[in-house]
């Protein structure tokens, strides 16, 4: 046997070897360890799709030349790493390693093998024939080519996989400006979603939403008011069961529990149940508000657009032109990987809220896209108000105008869940 061809027979055994420790993790992570709430069944796609393509690769690395077998190897190793350092990486360190955390580690392993694996691979196939300024510019043109399919189609795919995986795990220490009860919600699909809840004084309350931490400024302040405040971890965050999804896809399960949990409360009346939504929860928000009339108002923050068909009203024709393959490449990255459908397109779905009150409130200059609020107010129509807040950055108006954003906020929820209100039931209003 010669030396190359043991080389390559070794090199072979190496790619084999870290692939099936890449494959075990997206195996482990999807069927054999799923997170609680969700089975095997939840990820048929999102499992059996990339391990058919691993599968595919594995069979056809010893058949193609030396500059793809690198290729492949690239392929295969940042696969490994993205699937395993970045999200058991993030868990390991901020909750213990746990689950499918171990072989995540190894997968992440394995990746690094690989892209060492690929990078020899490409330096020893590389060509040596024609003149050196021909070579190093057949190089150059490669790695530019490389550069921009990585970065325009590879790059926005496989982010996905990370806003799918990987969502805050801590439960921050409350402070929600009075006692508070632990509450648990039941979705529609069996996940169990814990949270806080604290209970009305006036008769009234309102789901803050997405979280336990960003929303508790909020909470004290609709709580300074008399008003019931439930806030709580949505699916696959924190203590609830479930799979993340940073885009929300799927996530208005989550509030509709929350309506439901707010409309059997003794101190609340179930037709004064109000709703505050920020950056992904707004988007939320208004799409459980159209479909859930135990909404009677809502306010909407900082809401955006989560899918290709409310991105082809945002976006102008140049824009789409210049960057649909990375807005396609982003909504298949979400869909395989969330093992989820897109949601409906906001621009069918808020009409639906009227005639129920609707603030939208949005930062022009906030460095996160929030153009398409203009469009949902004249799509919801007279019962819409808007609020645009040109000075602060993206969810940052009660940080920001802390007066007249309580003023504003909390008069909207006044008059649209407590203007007919007994007496009694306002007679705490304003109280600490």
């Amino acid at each position: 046997m010669t030396s190359t061809l043991a080389q390559h027979l070794q090199r072979h055994r190496v790619f084999l070897a870290a692939t099936a420790l890449v494959m075990l993790h997206i195996a482990d992570d999807n069927f054999l360890q799923p997170n609680p709430g969700v089975s095997a069944g939840d990820h048929v796609v999102s499992g059996l799709v990339p391990l058919a393509a691993l599968l595919a690769i594995a069979a056809a690395y010893p058949r193609v030349r030396p500059g793809t077998r690198a290729v492949l190897a690239f392929a295969v190793g940042l696969t490994g790493i993205v699937t395993g350092a970045v999200e058991a990486g993030y868990y390991t360190f901020s909750v213990g390693p746990s689950g499918d955390d171990f072989t995540g580690w190894l997968a992440a392993v394995a990746g690094l093998v690989l892209v060492g694996l690929g990078g020899k691979l490409l330096w020893q196939s590389r060509r040596r024939d024609g003149s050196r300024a021909r070579r190093y510019a057949r190089r150059i043109a490669k790695g530019v080519l490389a550069a921009v399919i990585v970065g325009e189609l590879v790059g926005p795919f496989a982010t996905m996989y990370l806003t799918t995986h990987v969502s805050r795990a801590e439960v921050p220490a409350p402070d929600l400006g009075a006692d508070h009860e632990d509450v648990t919600l039941t979705t529609s699909d069996g996940l169990h979603l814990r949270g806080w809840y604290v209970p009305s004084r006036n008769g009234a309350a309102v789901v803050a939403f997405p979280g336990r931490k960003g929303p508790q400024a909020h909470t004290r302040m609709l709580v300074r008011h008399g008003y019931g405040v439930l806030l709580f971890d949505r699916r696959g965050e924190g203590a609830s069961d479930g799979d993340p999804n940073m885009w929300g896809w799927g996530g208005q399960r989550d509030i509709h529990a929350a309506v439901d949990f707010l409309q059997h409360r003794p101190d609340v009346d179930p037709d004064r149940i109000g709703g505050i939504g920020l950056s992904v929860g707004g988007e939320m928000m208004l799409q459980a508000a159209a479909e859930n009339k135990g909404l009677a108002a809502v306010v909407s923050e900082g809401a955006g657009t989560r899918s290709i068909k409310e991105e082809m009203v945002e976006y102008d024709g140049t824009t789409l032109l210049r960057g649909f393959h990375a807005m396609v490449a982003k909504q298949a990255g979400i869909a395989l990987f969330a093992d989820e459908l897109p949601p409906p397109s906001l621009v069918d779905l808020v009409p639906r809220i009227a005639p129920r009150p609707t603030l939208l409130i949005w930062a022009p200059n906030g460095g996160n896209r929030e153009t398409m609020n203009p469009v949902y107010q004249r799509l919801i129509g007279p019962s819409a108000e808007i609020w645009a807040m040109d000075d602060v950055r993206h969810i940052q108006g009660l940080q920001s105008h802390p007066e007249e954003y309580e003023r504003r906020v909390v008069g909207f929820f006044d008059d649209a869940l407590l203007d007919d209100a007994p007496a009694h039931a306002r007679q705490h209003e304003g109280d600490e």
